[in-house]
């Protein structure tokens, strides 16, 4: 069936294949996806708790990592439920507008996620690079006001995906061989040209990702310049220390994120199965680590989340 509205029509329902080719595993796959995403929604939730009740964490390292963790949040609870759902209960369909919404969050979160990163970057630049002028270049305000940007780009570069896939008419097939519904995948059912939604789709791409990847690389080049040039190797170390977090995070979010983005415009001999749970770790492994790799690694958080714990024993 399909449904007609503004000159085009579209499917009433897609339907989610969930990982193709794994059909018979399905039910046990579900297992270790539920368990990284209750560590994920517990893991950023324990974050968001600690900043904020803390009045001594509101400052632009804190307040970037709360941001951090509720796009985290956002971005893994668009997909998993529903992937879960696929997974262990068979409910292959999803409306048409909900998989709107889907690839809306998806594609927000994601280059939310990609403007944090960058934003921590900066920071992690400021504090290194000019540590006594730290806290007047990084007022609360500028950190509130970066924080307003790097959300309004996401939301604003990401809302005519839905608004141009909605004006167009799809095919019969309503196949999506995936468990969620995203940009490229929804293309692929499109009958008409879609070279616009391409071409718009790689300049959000790159003027999303790529500018935020430029800047990140930049602030670390200087970071490792200045590091070099401390007197002590303790100074040395403690400096590594302080971004060792975060480039961990990097790496744990553009990997797999960037992987997914090449393959499915260029990766034609890549089997799909290694695809689609490529794509399916882009969204959930960050989400679950970040707090592991902060909560670790950041004494603040760590010694608060203990404290937290022994207060609550009787």
């Amino acid at each position: 069936r399909l449904a007609s509205g503004n000159g085009s029509s579209h499917p009433v329902s897609f339907i989610l294949l969930g990982i193709p080719g794994l059909e018979s595993s399905h039910f046990w796959i579900a297992f270790p996806f539920c368990i990284m995403y209750v560590m994920a929604v517990a893991g950023n939730i324990t974050i968001l708790h600690v900043i904020g009740t803390d009045h001594t964490l509101h400052q632009p390292m804190y307040l970037f990592l709360a941001l951090l963790a509720l796009t985290d949040l956002v971005l893994s609870s668009s997909t998993q439920p529903k992937m879960l759902a696929i997974l262990w209960f068979h409910a292959h369909e999803i409306e048409y507008h909900a998989c709107l919404i889907q690839v809306f969050f998806i594609h927000a979160f994601s280059s939310v996620e990609s403007g944090v990163l960058m934003a921590m970057a900066l920071d992690r630049y400021v504090a290194i690079c000019f540590p006594l002028r730290h806290s007047s270049i990084l007022t609360t305000s500028v950190v509130i006001k970066l924080g307003s940007v790097v959300m309004v780009r996401g939301l604003l570069w990401v809302s005519p995906f839905c608004f141009m896939i909605s004006r167009m008419p799809f095919c019969p097939n309503k196949v999506i061989p995936q468990s969620y519904c995203e940009h490229m995948a929804l293309l692929k059912l499109v009958c008409a040209d879609t070279r616009v939604n391409r071409g718009y789709g790689l300049f959000v791409a790159f003027s999303v990702v790529g500018f935020d990847i430029i800047v990140i690389g930049i602030s670390y080049v200087k970071i490792l310049r200045a590091v070099l040039q401390l007197p002590s190797d303790e100074a040395r170390l403690k400096a590594f220390g302080t971004c060792a977090s975060h480039v961990c995070v990097i790496l744990a979010f553009y990997i797999p994120a960037l992987f997914t983005f090449l393959t499915h415009r260029f990766g034609r001999q890549v089997a799909q199965v290694v695809h689609i749970m490529f794509a399916n770790v882009y969204l959930l492994v960050p989400p679950m680590l970040n707090p592991i790799i902060y909560g670790v690694r950041t004494k603040e958080i760590r010694e608060r989340v203990i404290r937290g714990c022994c207060s609550k024993e009787p």
